[in-house]
């Protein structure tokens, strides 16, 4: 009897000092600071853990990858299980309102956001209302910089993803390599449309292939009698069900997702080019939450971040040596036929301007 209860005690001390040494070891981040900058991460954890969490807005990100995400960045960092992370599925349409009212009114909940509409981000950049950061992740965010799809200090992309000619494979046999073979591939009323006048990502690939093609392109598409929509999630869906046969505006992210589950979308990049939509990742000048708002964003930018986001998302990331776990759904930047297109010159104004043109031709 002596014997199994030391045996016990022995067993019971060994499963203590193990508890012991994981709270005490040091977080993977902590071990990948250089000495220079371990101070200061250090000071940075400490002051996020007392304010308590953090509030991201995402116009792409879905719930299940960021289950995924807030667990893997509390270990990162070594963040207590208590620690909050307020995570917002919005649209562009809906983010951009959001930040808007919320920097007008002086009262910004949110602290970190991401959004594909450069030209309006570069406009809050100008304006003063996101936060100048130099994250230690932005090293690796060189060439980006140098492409035009970021700013140094302010912001790069947590994913980068197109929308692109995407179709059932098993209600339709479609062979076209380019945007044109789209048009009469389908029956009337059976195309699906991002819909431009509600959605700041549409509205941006449509001012990048009004850079290629003219307007009698988008007013033979228009004849078509394509069904308007905003969210990509539904696009697939009801390509999936049959419901529409082919969308102009698929997304390859959501063919990855489905596909998973047992569909078979197919999808086409045409040979005239596509149009990169950067997420740009930001935090709010105004946020309440600053030193959390800084681990979220070098967490999403860090190695670790971004395999999960490629994993789940199928997001392109402009992390320089990054080896994209997904290069079906998610290829390397370099490999794709870019139109370009100079973003930081664009304004909310000429946005506007081809918002009203789009209506035009689809909402006569």
């Amino acid at each position: 009897m002596t014997r199994l209860i030391m045996k016990l005690m022995m067993a019971f001390m060994l499963i203590i000092s193990a508890q012991v040494m994981r709270a005490t070891a040091e977080p993977q981040a902590l071990k990948e600071a250089d000495a220079a900058h371990k101070e200061a991460l250090q000071a940075l954890i400490a002051a996020a853990v007392k304010e308590g969490g953090v509030s991201y807005w995402d116009t792409i990100i879905q719930s299940p990858t960021n289950a995924k995400l807030v667990p893997a960045f509390r270990e990162y960092y070594g963040l207590p299980s208590s620690f909050a992370v307020n995570y917002s599925l919005a649209s562009t349409s809906g983010m951009v309102t959001r930040v808007e009212q919320e920097v007008a009114a002086g009262r910004v909940t949110m602290d970190v956001a991401a959004v594909a509409s450069l030209p309006w981000v570069y406009a809050k950049i100008k304006g003063g209302q996101i936060m100048h950061y130099d994250s230690p992740q932005y090293r690796y965010y060189r060439t980006i910089f140098d492409k035009g799809l970021g700013e140094n200090g302010y912001f790069a992309f947590n994913g980068a993803y197109v929308f692109v000619p995407m179709w059932n494979s098993e209600k339709l046999d479609f062979k076209g390599t380019s945007w044109k073979d789209v048009i009469g591939a389908v029956a009337d009323g059976r195309m699906i449309m991002g819909d431009a006048g509600k959605s700041e990502t549409y509205l941006a690939t449509y001012m990048g292939l009004r850079l290629v093609f003219g307007p009698d392109v988008f007013k033979k598409l228009a004849d078509m009698k394509p069904v308007l929509l905003v969210r990509s999630e539904q696009i697939a869906r009801q390509l999936v069900t049959g419901q529409d046969l082919m969308s102009f505006s698929g997304m390859p992210t959501r063919a990855f997702q489905v596909n998973e589950r047992g569909a078979k979308l197919k999808f086409l990049l045409p040979k005239e080019g596509v149009v990169l939509l950067p997420q740009a990742m930001f935090i709010l000048a105004a946020a309440p939450h600053p030193a959390a708002a800084k681990l979220w964003v070098d967490f999403l930018l860090s190695d670790v971040g971004q395999k999960i986001i490629v994993d789940n998302e199928a997001l392109m990331s402009g992390r320089s040596g990054f080896v994209s776990p997904n290069p079906t759904y998610a290829p390397p930047i370099e490999s794709l036929n870019v139109i370009k297109i100079d973003w930081s010159k664009l304004t909310p104004v000429d946005m506007e301007k081809a918002r009203a043109e789009w209506r035009s031709i689809f909402n006569p």
